[in-house]
């Protein structure tokens, strides 16, 4: 693994799915993660991530979700997880509830992707390019879910050659302690790091040095 090599100009951070629905209060997806966030330390580990990435001037993007009434009435073939979404309307398009949460809204010089549909953010968003664009070969992926589109995104990352880190402690599964273990276990398997945020940002500062 190679995750003491981080370059700055080559390094990107993506949080997915940082948006209300999941990381309010009053979000429809909050009460299923409040006891996970809680026992990971999510919230605050993706505030200490986000704050460490703009310290080092790394490339940031966000990736939210949203679905129109036409999407939940009309798609085809719905999996489990878009039944599940949908029949509770969550991450409804124009609400609140997809905008992204104040701790976690992109800054200046940041990117807000296009809303996504799938599970793999790179399969509707224009994520790939603008990585691209950047010159982004570095890719820490953190946000939600963690065995939902966190990992399906660093799958997608590292089919399509990037060098991938996933943030154990800034992501949560969908159900307690024994999928969030199973899900942590599956991460080595296509990611070439798999470390906690303090373990990353001490990565970047061996590379770059202190700021």
């Amino acid at each position: 693994m190679q995750e003491d090599f981080y370059p700055l100009e080559a390094t990107g951070v993506l949080l997915i799915d940082t948006v209300n629905e999941v990381f309010a209060e009053k979000g429809k997806g909050y009460p299923q993660y409040k006891e996970e966030f809680a026992r990971i330390g999510v919230v605050e580990n993706l505030k200490h991530l986000l704050a460490g990435a703009r310290r080092y001037g790394l490339h940031i993007f966000f990736s939210g979700m949203s679905y129109s009434d036409d999407e939940y009435s009309n798609w085809r073939h719905k999996s489990g997880i878009h039944q599940a979404m949908f029949e509770n309307r969550l991450f409804e398009q124009g609400t609140w509830a997809v905008q992204f949460h104040p701790d976690f809204e992109p800054g200046p010089g940041e990117v807000a992707l296009a809303p996504h549909k799938n599970i793999d953010v790179f399969m509707t968003t224009d994520l790939d390019a603008q990585l691209k664009r950047r010159g982004v070969e570095y890719l820490a992926v953190a946000g939600m879910i963690g065995s939902m589109c966190v990992e399906s995104t660093g799958r997608g990352a590292m089919e399509r050659g990037y060098h991938v880190t996933m943030l154990r402690d800034a992501t949560a599964s969908h159900s307690g302690k024994e999928e969030y273990d199973s899900m942590v276990g599956r991460y080595p398997l296509f990611a070439h790091a798999v470390l906690t945020v303090d373990e990353y940002l001490a990565a970047v500062e061996r590379t770059n040095g202190a700021r």
